[in-house]
């Protein structure tokens, strides 16, 4: 029962008590349909009853903007907290308005209301949203800035399918959830309201009731943008305002990054790469990265850079793979616009970038995605499936299709907001199976009774297959350490969809070897050519990352099985020399490239200070040369993934500790001829046999003098003999450096 009134004049309220003190408690989940104008018959006379709930106001009237008078309408405040109502006599129709307050400190405002306009979202989208087909989700919920009916603001939309109530809350309404409550848009679990006014840099959160009734703050899943921790507040941002100048490298793309190309990436974390010493030992922003960055990698011969995870994150211990702002660009180093200009920057320069994803898991940090509303939403609620045990992390749901659209658009949203050139998805070893790091009874089985995580595998297909088919030239890459059959095949014939795979088995067995005091090596020989065994059942990229130097494992430099600095960089050298001449892409962590002595400290700079010294320095110029090399000979990056070009000539010397192979381009012209010598004494008259007969020039040496080496090697070249030899009918007689590797070029 209503109670009693007298029109817009009366101090009687017309709203029910029960719908009132939905207002005023923040339970109600459709406030548009009580707050703003809504036609109404009272006393049998028709009208527009006009209701409002204002934190700040002591007056509040409507104003007709349609009126060349701006006919005003008084409203009357009925309580404390700011719940205003009146009754407009004598029409019948809704019309455009704001409301004109006064505050407690006279001064008076005029805004559009909130509760006067439709939904942003359509029923299309939340039923393909709802579906898991809704690819540009990511452009339809969280904050985005919008004109509606001719009026600017921001549109906030949001999925919390069991949560009692959702309010908008910032400092527009001093982060109070009664004032802004979101309205459900039917069966999709999506909240919505668009608020007028509001501009570009607004900080807010979702407050959010669940089935237990007390209010809880959470930030923006789909946040461009947020806040320095340990706040977290997500921050309205444009994503419009930002003009590229990288055009000729967007259409360069495909044909730069085919897989017949060079690729040869630096990966960088960058707020570890290097800092300012005198300015309290602060790490770059992105405009200082981009310009010493780009300097540093195209001096250096590398063709990609690739960022371990730069989307936000609480923990700087993480190392950023613990992401609780999966749409946003950390704010450690600038504004989304300026990490928008790193990458155009580099672009411009002829440097791709990799960024690292991170689809596996999220981190428990309660204000971002977990028990998001109330309930296990994006995470599985049962441990077995839903915990990362090793991690203490939360693994998300791929089954259900509103997760699988959160993670499909994030990845489509980096690539075409932020220009990106590839996508390093981590972990994807721990997706794939379900008894992951689990002992029996930790895991529950597939529908089929097998370990294989057959909801993530669909799920790693699907973006595979929309990143290439809406991006192509796009590279999908696989940090995947198992043997899991056909991750760089097609999803047609039976893969996973990736272009590339990381080789962590080939990094593990050198490392291994290498680490090896010499006089032990003889006794590890395969583990130098194991790897050829599998080498081209996959499309590999040939790595030494960041996870081999840190965590007690040591340096690169400092993992090499020698007494001195000297013999370390003489064995490291020969390490890459080996690396850049077998087949396979090319990744090299920051700090390995010279030498570093510490394991990398993501707290501090690399020890730049170290390339005053030629142990160090020899070993920027060797990769230099390695790259260069790398880039220009076709016998190289070119036949990285043709299983016919490479052969091995001899590798069953284990005490002398020498290998030698060659690779040979698709005109059968272009030949290399690669010899490893890794024991630290030098050998000469070593006879080894040649694929042709002629000169092979020697155009590498890892014992260079320019490298720090002892310059010991075979001249200019060598000429072949008529002399059976390795079952090949050519031969010659080589000098083999101690710790070394050298490449020859066959010129006939």
């Amino acid at each position: 029962m209503r109670l009693s009134f007298l029109g817009s004049e009366s101090t009687c309220m017309i709203i029910e008590k029960k719908e009132l003190e939905s207002i005023r408690n923040a339970t109600c989940s459709a406030p548009h349909a009580l707050l703003g104008l809504h036609p109404e018959v009272v006393d049998g006379r028709s009208g527009i009853v006009a209701r409002a709930f204002l934190s700040e106001a002591t007056h509040c009237e409507v104003v007709d903007v349609d009126d060349p008078d701006g006919q005003r309408y008084p409203l009357e405040r009925h309580t404390e907290d700011g719940f205003f109502e009146g009754f407009i006599k004598d029409r019948d129709e809704v019309f455009k308005y704001r409301f004109r307050i006064e505050t407690p400190e006279l001064e008076i405002r005029q805004y559009y209301d909130p509760y006067s306009f439709l939904p942003t979202i359509g029923e299309s989208d939340l039923y393909l949203f709802n579906e898991g087909t809704e690819r540009r989700i990511f452009e339809k919920l969280g904050s985005r800035i919008r004109v509606v009916d001719g009026v600017p603001g921001v549109s906030f939309a949001v999925w919390a399918p069991n949560a009692k109530r959702v309010s908008v809350v910032g400092g527009f309404n001093r982060w109070d959830g009664r004032y802004h409550p979101m309205r459900t848009l039917g069966p999709s679990g999506v909240w919505e309201l668009f608020i007028p006014g509001l501009r570009d840099g607004e900080m807010y959160k979702y407050e959010i009731v669940g089935e237990g009734g007390l209010p809880f703050l959470k930030t923006d899943p789909y946040g461009s943008y947020f806040e320095a921790p340990p706040n977290n507040a997500t921050i309205v941002y444009d994503h419009n305002g930002y003009e590229w100048g990288d055009r000729q490298w967007m259409d360069e793309k495909t044909e730069r990054q085919s897989l017949d190309k060079p690729m040869s990436v630096y990966e960088v974390h960058l707020g570890s790469w290097k800092r300012r010493w005198e300015e309290d030992h602060r790490p770059l922003t992105y405009s200082e990265l981009a310009k010493e960055l780009a300097e540093y990698a195209l001096d250096h011969g590398f063709t990609h850079i690739e960022l371990m995870p730069v989307a936000e994150h609480p923990f700087d211990g993480s190392w950023g793979y613990q992401v609780t702002g999966y749409f946003a660009p950390t704010q450690r180093f600038g504004a989304p616009d300026d990490f928008k200009a790193f990458i155009d920057y580099l672009h411009q320069q002829g440097i791709g970038v990799i960024v690292d994803w991170v689809p596996a898991h999220f981190p428990r940090d309660a204000f971002a995605l977990p028990g998001f509303d109330g309930t296990h939403l994006y995470e599985h609620e049962d441990p077995r499936l839903g915990a990362h045990q090793d991690w203490g992390t939360l693994i998300f749901n791929y089954g259900r299709h509103e997760v699988k659209c959160f993670l499909i658009s994030n990845a489509l949203a980096w690539i075409e907001y932020f220009h990106i050139d590839g996508l390093r998805v981590d972990a994807v070893s721990s997706m794939l199976y379900l008894d992951y790091s689990r002992e029996e009874g930790e895991w529950i089985p597939n529908q089929y009774g097998g370990n294989e995580n057959l909801e993530a595998i669909a799920f790693i297909k699907e973006t595979n297959q929309l990143v290439h088919e809406l991006h192509p030239g796009t590279l999908m890459i696989a940090e995947e350490s198992t043997s899991f059959p056909g991750v760089t095949k097609s999803p047609e014939e039976g893969g996973l969809g990736f272009d590339l795979k990381w080789n962590m088995g080939w990094m593990h067995d050198n490392l291994r070897y290498f680490e090896k005091d010499p006089i032990h090596r003889k006794y590890h020989q395969g583990d130098l050519t194991f790897g050829t065994l599998y080498q081209y059942a996959e499309n590999f990229i040939t790595v030494f990352s960041h996870d081999e130097v840190t965590h007690g494992k040591g340096s690169m430099l400092m993992k090499m099985g020698a007494r001195s600095i000297s013999e370390k960089s003489q064995t490291l050298r020969a390490l890459y020399g080996h690396m850049w001449a077998y087949p396979g892409k090319k990744l090299l962590f920051m700090g390995g490239e010279f030498g570093q002595s510490e394991e990398w400290n993501y707290a501090t700079s690399l020890q730049w200070h170290l390339n005053r010294h030629k142990d160090h320095s020899g070993i920027a110029a060797l990769i230099k040369d390695l790259n260069r090399l790398y880039r220009t000979e076709p016998a190289l990056a070119e036949t990285d993934f043709m299983e016919d070009s490479f052969r091995w000539i001899a590798c069953w010397d284990t005490e002398a500790g020498v290998i030698s192979y060659s690779r040979t381009a698709p005109d059968g012209h272009n030949i290399v001829m690669v010899v490893g010598h890794f024991t630290p004494v030098e050998r000469g008259n070593y006879r080894i046999g040649l694929p042709r007969e002629g000169y092979w020039r020697e155009v590498l040496n890892t014992n260079s003098q320019f490298y720090g080496g002892s310059d010991l090697g075979n001249g200019s070249g060598i000429h072949s003999e008529t002399l059976a030899f390795d079952d090949l009918d050519q031969s010659a007689e080589f000098t083999l450096p101690p710790c070394s590797t050298m490449v020859f070029k066959w010129e006939g």
